[in-house]
Order: C-alpha cells, then sequence, then structure tokens
C-alpha cells in the first residue's frame, strides 16, 4: 500500500509574496531560494511558499493546498482511483520530480510530489 511520506510543501495566498519572504529572510533567518520559495536544506523535501493572493493553482475559495511527498506517484494516483477518490488526470514532470493532484472529501485540492532521485536542482 502506498502512503505519503511527509510533507513536501505548504503553499498560501499573500498579498505581497516578495515583501512577506523577504521579511522571513531578514527577521526569521528562513532560507529563501530564488525569491520565491523557502526550502528548509536540512530536511531535503520541505518547501514553504508563498503565492500570489490572486493565484488558481488551486481554488479561491481555500486559503492553502499541502503538498504531500510520496515514493511512488503512479501507485498512489491508481490506488486513490480504487478508492473511488476525485483524481486530477493530469500528471506533470519536472527537474523537481512529478506531480499529480487528488480532492480530499471537503473540496480541498492536494498535491502529491514524487521527488527526484539524489539532491534536489537549487532554484
Amino acid at each position: 500500500m502506498e502512503r505519503v511520506t511527509g510533507i513536501g510543501g505548504v503553499f498560501f495566498r499573500a498579498r505581497d509574496p516578495k515583501t512577506l519572504l523577504a521579511w522571513y529572510r531578514e527577521i526569521l533567518g528562513a532560507p529563501v531560494g530564488n525569491e520565491d520559495l523557502v526550502i528548509f536544506p536540512e530536511s531535503r523535501n520541505t518547501h514553504w511558499v508563498p503565492f500570489p493572493s490572486d493565484t488558481t493553482y488551486w481554488p479561491a475559495e481555500r486559503e492553502l493546498m499541502v503538498n504531500y511527498t510520496v515514493g511512488d506517484l503512479d501507485a498512489m494516483l491508481e490506488q486513490l482511483r480504487r478508492a473511488g477518490v476525485t483524481v486530477d488526470e493530469h500528471v506533470e514532470e519536472h527537474e523537481f520530480g512529478r506531480f499529480g493532484w487528488c480532492w480530499d472529501p471537503e473540496g480541498n485540492r492536494v498535491e502529491l510530489w514524487e521527488p527526484p532521485e539524489g539532491p534536489l536542482p537549487v532554484p
């Protein structure tokens, strides 16, 4: 049985993402990457990302979306389908890994991320 293996990231809406990231970098010492996300290198796969408040990456009525890491995205998506979960048929592949989505029973979009083998590229 496939299982989520951790939280890959937390994505949330912000009025001014760049200013907010600058505050976290300057005040809390957060490891801000290429000015649009925080990557915690000690945990390898945990990201914290403010998106513009008008993002369409997840439903507007939701303030945030959680990204969960998985070992085998295809197996997880198939398992979800067999369980009757609504699964987005679109899967994205990037240098940062593979991404798929489903919705929980309350309508929250859930992102599933299969990280690539080896070290993650630094943005």
